[in-house]
């Protein structure tokens, strides 16, 4: 861990550090013919990702609030459940041995390969997806690889798009102008809301604000109220509406985007917003990882190896 905690990356070089590693990385295969009815649990992105990736199927999902009320619906609802924790501790471990509790036929997705949940699970139903260094709560590598083991999209035409069509659009914006970002996404992405506001409240808390929407869902009444500090920054489709013409940032997505361009394209954004921002993350990260270890009773580092 670097000993001034200025010294780690933003979320941008993450993502790009992320796509590299996973243009060389092998990815565990997901089983989706399995996993007909599951009952699908994680944490915060864990999620959100969790939501993305059984999409399709006829799953349920809980979070570390009320999985206890979805096991009590009746364990003979579901075929299988699929915990999703980039750790595997913290509430992982409590949904693990509910989920054994429950008798149900569990599947743990992490990216740790010592993950304190494994102690619950069988081992040839622990699917441990590969990870690069990066600060605590990014988790980008982590569910960039889950989502690129769902879609077969290419990390490294992804990583050569930023490059090209995106980083040039972020170099051109002043954001420091701007402490609250809209985001509006094509209603194929939908799913992708709850990861960009997460990824918002970990960088910045209240400090800068966030929304996401579709175009479609931003027809009602979200922009009722005004605001000459809020930027309006649209994902793939382009912008006609919202905004002053002056706050709105068309961000390109490549035509045939899945899931993870999605990702990795909204958080570079963030990680350029970040940039352009004191470096609230930075200066509390040391000293929530020494609350939030007290708080879990383990050991949560600043920098995830």
């Amino acid at each position: 861990m670097p000993k001034d905690t200025r010294a780690l990356p933003d979320l941008d070089a993450a993502v790009l550090d992320a796509l590299a590693f996973h243009a060389r990385a092998a990815l565990p295969r997901m089983p989706f013919d399995t996993w007909r009815r599951p009952l699908v649990l994680g944490s915060g992105n864990a999620g959100a990702v969790g939501r993305i990736l059984f999409a399709n199927t006829d799953a349920r999902f809980a979070d570390e609030s009320p999985f206890e009320q979805a096991l009590a619906a009746g364990s003979g609802n579901y075929d299988s459940g699929v915990l999703i924790s980039a750790s595997g501790g913290k509430d992982a471990v409590a949904m693990a041995r509910a989920l054994r509790g429950a008798g149900i036929s569990a599947w743990l997705l992490t990216a740790n390969p010592d993950a304190p949940a494994r102690e619950y699970m069988d081992a040839s139903r622990t699917l441990v997806f590969p990870r690069t260094p990066e600060p605590y709560t990014y988790n980008v590598s982590t569910y960039l690889g889950m989502l690129l083991a769902k879609t077969g999209e290419e990390p490294a035409a992804i990583r050569a798009f930023i490059d090209e069509r995106v980083a040039v659009v972020a170099e051109q914006e002043n954001l420091s102008r701007f402490d609250a970002f809209y985001f509006i996404l094509p209603p194929s992405f939908v799913l992708l809301k709850e990861m960009l506001l997460t990824k918002f409240d970990e960088l910045f808390g209240a400090m800068v604000s966030a929304r996401v929407f579709t175009g479609a869902q931003s027809r009602h009444a979200k922009t009722l109220v005004p605001s000459s500090r809020e930027c309006f920054v649209a994902l793939g489709e382009q912008n006609e509406y919202f905004g002053a013409s002056e706050a709105r940032v068309h961000v390109p997505l490549p035509e045939d985007a899945g899931y993870a361009a999605a990702m990795a394209i909204g958080y570079y954004v963030i990680g350029r917003i970040q940039r352009q921002h004191p470096p609230y993350y930075k200066d509390n990260i040391a000293r929530y990882a020494r609350e939030v270890s007290a708080h879990f009773g383990e050991d949560i580092p600043v920098m995830v190896e």
